[in-house]
């Protein structure tokens, strides 16, 4: 597959100088304009700045539309952040014969990993055999069709493993003798959204953080909209289409803001998540069948630690407000127990967090066999109005593909789908090692260069820059490097980058979101990033992890 370098890659001095140019407009969103009487004008506005909103703003504007996303908090605040971190086609999901979401998920796995190398790669899962569980014919012949089910170039195949002679069977019970390890990918959610977010500002849009959608009404030829932020100043628009990507709050923004009627159920699925210090050495995750039929997932996290999740539970929190209850985190811990050897309690836990995902509602009682697919709901009495349903991460620029070619044409815009062969912000390394050859082995020979030309560079901080900005590293350093070290491994460089260019406004939007880092640092350390913030810009949040919506630390 041939990439094209439509997307900004950040390495030419020419395309680094048009996102500064376009980055006014978005750096607007902390230190908005003064209310205006006339409304501003635009094609599509978006509402949510989660992965299908950002997506759609991409798409479009790359397109050549005017677009506007708005955000009522962070970008990735709350469930693009708090997934369970794969790009995978749902090995479970043909237990309930969702073929063609598998499929199209399937199929969208290497397309992503080649678009972005840095903050996505492959990875081998390991699935030990329960007899008890499902027989081996099944599991068998499930992943022979998770293997052929869609193209693959870059990912191997599945294969049964000898536990008692391989790696993978060190750190559990002996009695799981044998398993099947299989492909599928990993990547940062947070960043992943914040990266779409990057390159539809690089092709025109207007991306406004901090500020909702407070009223929005149909007009024959377009759309009447108010934004108002947290301070109560308001921003008029006018829209020939609105996008409602607003996730969890998709039905409630309809009917209070839209003023028009929800059309669809919503199941509201909380899936919470723990980590622990590190549980084994190597580089492969295990996906653990339960008792109850559901799996979870034991990943490699952030170097020293391993991810547990998820949990598929209805969600009776207020929307945004979801976290892990002492339940789920028996759960997690029991079922991950039953086969490391070395069993897992709530006090071994470090770090928490939960999210809610809005999936199509139907009549299963069991949250775990909802659909993760989506719906895209055109209502066309007057202006056009596009309502997302559902969804997953894997499928988001599919999603958001077909949602522009439909917006598209009824928008009367010819421009052809463009992402499917386009790098993200930073994923275009040719510039450091020349043609791509694999998206494992790229990000290894750019993670090299980078050492020849930063030997100065601590290892562990040169990688984890290299993970989160790729090509765009040089523009993290700045000319004048990274500067002072404002907590381990966080400088000022970083701070004022994620800033600029990257809609960050307070330390938790650096430290939960843009990176991990404050999974690696104490409270003091955590606090001193918070204190710096809020000397550099006095006017906006200071909070410090323990405030996150979504997250709790220990």
């Amino acid at each position: 597959m041939h990439f094209t370098t439509r997307t900004v890659t950040f390495s030419d001095r020419t395309e680094t100088a048009a996102l500064n140019h376009l980055h006014p407009g978005a750096t607007e969103t902390a230190a908005p304009a003064a209310q205006t009487s006339a409304p501003r004008d635009c094609d599509v506005l978006i509402v949510g700045g989660g992965i299908n909103g950002v997506g759609i703003a991409r798409d479009l504007a790359g397109r050549g539309l005017s677009v506007v996303l708005c955000e009522k908090d962070d970008l990735a605040a709350h469930t693009s952040s708090s997934s369970t971190k794969l790009i995978h086609g749902g090995l479970r999901y043909l237990e309930y014969y969702e073929f063609s979401l598998v499929r199209k998920a399937l199929a969208e796995r290497e397309v992503l990993l080649k678009s972005a190398p840095h903050i996505m790669w492959p990875l081998r899962f390991v699935m030990p055999h329960d007899p008890s569980m499902r027989p081996s014919l099944m599991i068998r012949a499930g992943l022979f069709l998770y293997d052929h089910l869609a193209r693959r170039e870059v990912l191997p195949g599945s294969e049964t493993v000898d536990m008692r002679r391989h790696k993978v069977g060190v750190p559990l019970k002996p009695q799981f003798k044998k398993g099947y390890v299989y492909s599928d990918g990993w990547v940062d959610d947070a960043r992943l959204v914040v990266l779409n977010a990057i390159d539809a500002a690089a092709h025109g849009a207007t991306v406004l953080t901090g500020w909702r959608c407070t009223d929005a009404r149909r007009e024959a030829e377009g759309w009447q909209i108010t934004l108002t932020d947290a301070s109560g100043a308001t921003q008029p628009w006018k829209a020939r289409a609105l996008v409602n990507a607003a996730g969890p709050w998709a039905a409630q923004f309809l009917r209070e803001h839209a003023h028009l009627k929800d059309t669809k159920s919503l199941r509201l699925v909380k899936g919470s998540h723990i980590v622990v210090k590190k549980l084994f050495e190597h580089d492969h995750a295990y996906i653990f069948q339960n008792t109850d039929r559901r799996i979870i997932f034991a990943i490699p996290y952030e170097g020293e630690f391993t991810l547990i999740g998820t949990t598929d539970v209805e969600s009776d929190s207020p929307i945004g407000k979801a976290q892990i209850d002492e339940s789920e985190i028996r759960y997690l811990c029991e079922q991950a127990s039953r086969y490391f050897a070395k069993p897992i309690v709530p006090a071994d836990v470090v770090w928490t967090y939960a999210g809610v995902r809005p999936l199509l509602g139907d009549e299963r009682s069991d949250a775990s066999a909802v659909t993760r697919d989506y719906m895209l709901d055109y209502d066309m009495q007057g202006a056009p109005m596009l309502t997302v349903w559902g969804g997953k991460i894997t499928t988001f620029r599919k999603l958001a593909e077909e949602a522009a070619d439909g917006l598209c044409k009824r928008l009367h815009n010819r421009q052809p789908a463009w992402t499917a062969n386009a790098y993200l912000p930073g994923g275009d390394l040719s510039a450091w090692i020349g043609p791509p050859q694999r998206p494992d082995t790229d990000f290894e020979r750019f993670d090299a260069a980078l050492a020849e030309r930063h030997p100065q560079w601590p290892a562990a901080t040169r990688r984890r820059l290299a993970r989160c900005y790729g090509s765009r590293i040089e523009m993290v350093a700045g000319a004048q490097g990274l500067g002072e070290e404002i907590a381990p491994g966080l400088h000022e460089g970083e701070l004022v980058y994620l800033h600029e260019h990257e809609w960050a406004r307070s330390a938790d939007d650096v430290l939960w979101r843009r990176t991990k880092l404050g999974l690696h640092m104490t409270e003091a350390e955590r606090r001193a990033v918070a204190r710096w913030w809020a000397a550099r810009w006095p006017n906006e949040t200071m909070t410090t992890g323990d405030n996150v919506r979504t997250t709790t630390w220990s």
